[in-house]
């Protein structure tokens, strides 16, 4: 009985008892519901290959996508104070940043790293929505001002990559004090003539949204994501009005005019090369012709190859402040129009009260 008790048993047994399967290995798709594969998933960019929604996608493999080669640099981003305010709600402030450091491997919700995109150079500031939402507290607001720093420095564009709910609740007004701090950061890198990107993806929301996500030179969504500031029940019991379903998606502000394209997550390397060329790449100049032409004070005209641009004359800066001090001249014109003709119109009511108070001197008046 040995045979069956040695071998016969435990094959059995190995057959019989549960095998340990991987938590992480099918995932469900928010979009259409449908079971996928983490392999598959994971080759096809974390998009679900039954309908295309786009899911969320870690900040390292992000990053990989973006660069030539998958190949970038990390840049150190400065340290904070930790827990300025000692907040605590049901779990102290401090705890809570350590275990999410802990869990994560990241220090906070931003990544900043530059490398090359179609051998331009670039610096992305990358948010990581699993480290507390992609909540923005002053770690994020040095990493947006770092990553503006080293694009002037290194004369690259600056690309942001949002992926947030918001400002950071646990750090109070220091993380309000975020927005004009990252509004900052991107003057410097639009006062250096350098190009700003942000590539919008789920969730894009809060004060994230009323600060540097919404200021760039070009505005890339990635399809469905959510972009606003506040929700959508929050905004529906303000206006009293039931909004449409697709609000708030990238394709709506398409739509009406606050994301320049919408692209596949494929398709977005390729879209940045595009669009980065156009920006930054310095035309030729032209050879002049047998009368001059193409000269100008004996300067050829155009753009010298490598190097800063040379700026133009009236920058576009220049053309809308022009154009507003044009519109408050005519407005102040048409301001004391309106005091002339009110002017005239109470003279007429003084004149015809007197005129009805003497009719005897109206009547000698006109004889």
């Amino acid at each position: 009985m040995n045979w069956l008790t040695n071998f016969i048993r435990p094959r059995i047994r190995s057959l019989v008892e549960p095998k340990d399967v991987p938590d992480n290995l099918w995932q469900k798709c928010p979009g259409c519901e449908g079971m996928l594969f983490s392999r598959d998933l994971q080759e096809n960019l974390n998009v679900c290959y039954h309908c295309g929604h786009h899911l969320r996608i870690p900040v390292k493999e992000r990053l990989a996508l973006m660069f030539d080669d998958g190949r970038y640099e990390s840049v150190a981003v400065p340290e904070v104070a930790q827990d300025p305010l000692k907040f605590k709600d049901k779990k102290k402030y401090a705890d809570r940043l350590k275990d999410t450091r802990h869990s994560t491997g990241h220090k906070d919700a931003i990544t900043v790293a530059k490398g090359k995109i179609g051998g331009i150079p670039v610096v992305i500031a990358a948010f990581n929505f699993s480290f507390m939402g992609g909540s923005m507290g002053a770690a994020v607001g040095e990493g947006i001002l770092k990553a503006a720093e080293e694009a002037v420095k290194s004369n690259a564009a600056l690309i942001a990559i949002p992926a947030s709910g918001g400002a950071r609740m646990q750090e109070g007004i220091i993380s309000l004090v975020q927005m004009p701090r990252s509004i900052i950061a991107v003057e410097m890198v639009k006062d250096a003539r350098l190009p700003y990107i942000v590539i919008l993806t789920d969730p894009t929301t809060g004060g994230v949204s009323a600060s540097f996500a919404m200021v760039g030179d070009i505005h890339i969504a990635e399809p469905g994501a959510m972009i606003g500031f506040a929700g959508r029940r929050v905004i529906e019991e303000t206006v009293r009005e039931k909004l449409p379903e697709d609000f708030q998606t990238a394709e709506y502000l398409l739509e009406h005019g606050m994301v320049d394209m919408v692209v596949r997550r494929q398709e977005m390397r390729e879209t940045l090369e595009r669009v980065l060329s156009m920006l930054m790449k310095k035309q030729v100049p032209q050879k002049p012709g047998k009368n001059g032409e193409g000269k100008k004070n004996g300067k050829f005209l155009g753009f010298k190859t490598g190097g800063k641009a040379t700026p133009p004359r009236n920058t576009a800066r220049q053309e809308i402040r022009s154009d507003l001090e044009s519109r408050r001249r005519m407005a102040a014109t048409l301001k004391a129009l309106r005091r002339v003709k009110a002017a005239q119109k109470a003279v007429r009511r003084i004149q015809n009260g007197k005129n009805e108070t003497n009719p005897k001197a109206a009547s000698n008046g006109k004889g």
